[in-house]
């Protein structure tokens, strides 16, 4: 997503609090919606992190100030705008700090170029609650900027040191760096994406010095890190759906590239999430009729529809003949769970777990969340209701403390598209255990 400049637009510039606690009408659960408004707001996505090194704020984009991010008091409710400038592409919030690292396209660059920018938190809420705001200059510093042959951009990720941006780099760069005869992948599935080359690059957001990480021959998407592990970076072939190879996993060096979880043609693999030191959690979709049984078409594909995935086109993939659900697998050993499915629908589909090991969650696509006990198996629908028919899809996350879920949610929406930052509880009773 692109977020161009807002003249006039100050950072640090505060709003009035929209927090309100909804109880859920299904299940009970008393959801906390931080902002209620229709002012395009978004979280950032369920790959990184959403809160600030304090507890305290939740960042999230947002259009109530054309382009910038705001954050979010999660007790107080308060808004405030954290860039100036503009942003492109992901929201990075330090876990270690009070810093906010982006990518930024800036009219004094030559084409092609990026800087990124670290905001410092800390300095800014502290001034926007005295009223004592300074120029941008004072709490947003350019790191570096990336050469225009790069062809940087999209999915930058902060490394678990903090010292160090990884980004994608364009198909010219990328192509520098294969292999002589390496078999370019050309775009797959009904979307026509996919194709290669593409890679990813990293830079030093002390000194803005600039290296090459790894070039694969396929489009790279969904960058992320592992915050407890330096070096440590896991990404995916991006098509649109179902990839041929959806999950991969890199050192910050190139060394040790290889599939994270090497899936079966049958298997449609998504939504990839570092969740511990060791693991990461995806899904296996069971979201498409098995062929020859009600409901699928006559040349057994599923039928279209107004879900993603249901295009003939993408094969026979994703069905439920085959075992489906959220999946954890665990780098060190590459052992694979299943931690559990709904018992029809999609299947879960946007995937998070708790920092310790102890729940894991995920969304449908009716918007609905579940929550599941890894030690037990029990799951149990924390909330619904949170409209089909809105801009986006729920993407959860869960807490560094793992006691709540931030979700995006159209519940309170008018327009019935138009979507909010939520923060759902994980149950009292449930934490006891």
């Amino acid at each position: 997503m692109l977020c161009g400049l807002t003249a006039g637009a100050q950072i640090g510039r505060r709003f009035p609090s929209e927090r309100k606690v909804v109880k859920d009408p299904v299940t009970g659960t008393m959801l906390t919606f931080l902002t209620s408004t229709p002012n395009g707001d978004s979280k950032i996505y369920q790959t990184h992190n959403q809160w600030t090194s304090d507890g305290q704020w939740l960042i999230f984009r947002s259009g109530r100030v054309n382009g910038e991010a705001m954050a979010v008091h999660e007790q107080t409710g308060e808004l405030v705008q954290v860039t100036e400038g503009g942003y492109t592409g992901m929201l990075n919030i330090a876990r270690k700090t009070m810093k906010l690292y982006f990518m930024r396209n800036a009219a004094s660059l030559p084409k092609g170029s990026l800087q990124i920018v670290e905001v410092d938190l800390a300095k800014l809420f502290a001034d926007s609650k005295s009223g004592n705001l300074k120029p941008a200059p004072v709490y947003q510093r350019v790191c570096g900027v990336t050469p225009p042959g790069l062809g940087a951009g999209g999915d930058m990720a902060l490394d678990g040191d903090e010292t160090r941006a990884y980004f994608r780099i364009g198909k010219e760069e990328a192509a520098r760096h294969l292999a002589a005869g390496t078999r370019i992948e050309a775009a797959f599935g009904p979307r026509k994406m996919g194709a290669g080359p593409s890679g990813i690059g990293v830079m030093d957001i002390r000194t803005g010095e600039i290296k090459h990480v790894v070039a694969v021959p396929f489009q790279v998407g969904h960058i992320q890190t592992n915050p407890w592990m330096a070096g440590e970076i896991v990404f995916c072939w991006e098509t649109g759906g179902k990839s041929p190879q959806r999950t991969w996993i890199v050192n910050a060096d190139g060394s040790g590239l290889r599939p994270l979880y090497p899936e079966a043609d049958y298997e449609w693999v998504t939504h990839e999430a570092v969740i511990t030191r060791d693991e990461v959690a995806f899904a296996i979709m069971g979201h498409r009729k098995i062929p020859g049984t009600a409901g699928a078409a006559p040349d057994g594909t599923a039928v279209s529809g107004a879900n993603p995935g249901q295009e003939a086109a993408w094969g026979s993939s994703g069905t439920r003949e085959k075992p489906t659900g959220l999946a954890i697998v665990n780098i060190r050993t590459r052992e694979m769970k299943i931690a559990g499915q709904t018992p029809s629908g999609s299947g879960l589909w946007h995937v998070s777990g708790s920092p310790d090991g102890r729940f894991a969650t995920g969304d449908d696509f009716a918007r609905n969340l579940y929550l599941i006990d890894r030690r037990s198996g029990e799951m149990m629908l924390l909330t619904t209701g949170h409209k089909p028919t809105a801009a986006d899809h729920i993407h959860p996350t869960f807490s560094p403390d793992g006691t709540k879920i931030q979700i995006q949610s159209a519940m309170l929406s008018a327009d019935n598209r138009s979507m909010n930052i939520c923060v759902v509880p994980v149950p009292a009773a449930w934490l006891k255990r």
